[in-house]
């Protein structure tokens, strides 16, 4: 019989390239799409934080591994009870409905997030590194992590802390797809905020790969970021796209785009994760930025 897999968040942004890595392993992919989003095949529309309904999508999927995306994703998004009520609650209803299946899933994959480590004096961050998160997202799914630790002896659970990814798809909200918009559009101005910030890029295709592996491998109980190693700064990404583009662009600060707790610099250490599923082939940022220029 073909194995199932569950993928919550399945018509976000990441969601999509996870079933895509799940179908080419051999599973019948299932997701959950937010109440407001049109459902296709195998897909079925619920709010996390209703008990009752989520339970009953996860007795009629009886899925063999989940993995659980959906969540508020963006920093500076403006319903703080939103985020917490999504983040937590919702991930804690999956997990007691998915513990009270009679078959339980051989893995469960909980997407937590790199932003939980905060301003960290420390080049490269491993798992070891004390939390010291700096916004209501960060917070959200520090509390998540802990509240999954509940349920351990109860389900297969992995944890992952993506850092800063990107690709063709991701909302225009988010930094790099504005960037390469605004050059896509031959716009000769673009208005930012922090842009002596430092990020830990990699590509949505690299993260799936992870994902998908550590599914298969249920390193249950532990902790993995998942990220490249190396951090860029704005300018790099700029410059990276000036190249691309064929011109440069003149960058505006606007205060209105500035947060005051944003964190500087954000690299991570994969050594973990590297010794757990080998290596994931990194796709470097400037071809990362080339795909998405060439499908914008």
């Amino acid at each position: 019989m073909q194995k199932r897999a569950l993928i919550t968040g399945l018509n976000g942004f990441t969601g999509r390239y996870l079933a895509h890595e799940l179908g080419l392993a051999g599973y019948r992919v299932f997701g959950t799409a937010h109440v407001n989003e049109q459902v296709e095949q195998d897909m079925v529309a619920v709010d996390l934080c209703n008990r009752e309904e989520l339970r009953r999508v996860v007795a009629e999927v009886r899925p063999d591994v989940v993995a659980h995306l959906a969540a508020i994703s963006f920093v500076a998004h403006g319903d703080v009870e939103a985020i917490y009520r999504t983040n937590v609650v919702g991930t804690r209803n999956l997990l007691e409905a998915l513990a009270g299946l009679e078959k339980r899933p051989s893995a469960v994959l909980l997407a937590s997030s790199a932003n939980i480590y905060g301003n960290v004096a420390v080049e490269a961050i491993d798992e070891s590194v004390p939390p010291s998160p700096a916004n209501d997202y960060a917070v959200s799914k520090l509390a998540m992590e802990y509240m999954a630790r509940l349920w351990m002896d109860r389900l297969p659970i992995v944890i992952t802390r993506p850092f800063n990814y990107t690709g063709v798809g991701q909302g225009p909200q988010f930094l790099l797809p504005k960037i390469v918009g605004h050059f896509k559009r031959g716009e000769r101005v673009i208005e930012l905020g922090n842009i002596d910030v430092e990020r830990d890029f990699s590509d949505v295709r690299t993260v799936v790969r992870a994902y998908a592996a550590l599914l298969a491998r249920v390193p249950a109980g532990e902790v993995f970021n998942v990220c490249s190693g190396e951090a860029h700064s704005l300018k790099d990404a700029l410059a990276m796209m000036a190249e691309i583009a064929g011109y440069e662009i003149e960058v505006r600060v606007n205060p209105a785009f500035v947060r005051a707790n944003d964190v500087k610099r954000l690299q991570g250490d994969a050594g973990k994760l590297r010794r757990a599923i080998g290596e994931s082939g990194a796709i470097p940022l400037r071809e990362t930025l080339q795909w998405m220029y060439a499908n914008a």
